[in-house]
């Protein structure tokens, strides 16, 4: 079976009103972490940047604005399929990229067919995968705890 779906799209790095350029963004998304989508942004002399957010919130973004906290998704013209925004921010800094949605829906369908929206909870491993990581993240943080105390 297979167990991931990349893909690749073009996507204009909103700079400024008077300031974009085109940049490619690989589209990542695996079995394992069944709720997660990734965005990996290459801009031009920086190193790759990845972002990982809900596989919902890209899918609900691509027709209505949505999103929470530090990624925001919304379609620039909600009535009809249309290109998306999707704002990311750290701190007070912020980066706006604008993709087109047909793109985004053939990514999300594959990722559908892969684990359909719904049955993410079904995959057996990933409670276990689960369990495994938060086991990992609270022993380093008692770890850091005597290690500071």
């Amino acid at each position: 079976m297979r167990e991931s779906v990349q893909a690749e799209v073009m996507m204009s790095f909103l700079v400024s009103e008077e300031l974009a350029f085109r940049i490619p963004v690989e589209l990542g998304y695996e079995a394992r972490d069944p709720y997660a989508v990734r965005l990996t942004f290459h801009l031009p002399g920086d190193a790759p940047v990845t972002w990982a957010f809900g596989r919902e919130l890209l899918l609900d973004g691509i027709n209505k604005p949505c999103g929470d906290g530090d990624v925001h998704i919304a379609p620039t013209h909600p009535e009809e399929l249309s290109d998306v925004h999707i704002r990311l921010q750290v701190g007070c800094d912020r980066a706006l990229f604008r993709a087109s949605a047909a793109p985004l829906v053939a990514f999300l369908d594959r990722t559908d067919r892969l684990v359909p929206l719904g049955q993410e909870r079904n995959l057996g491993d990933f409670e276990e995968s689960l369990d495994e990581e938060l086991g990992k993240i609270l022993a380093e943080a008692r770890q850091n705890e005597q290690n500071a105390g």
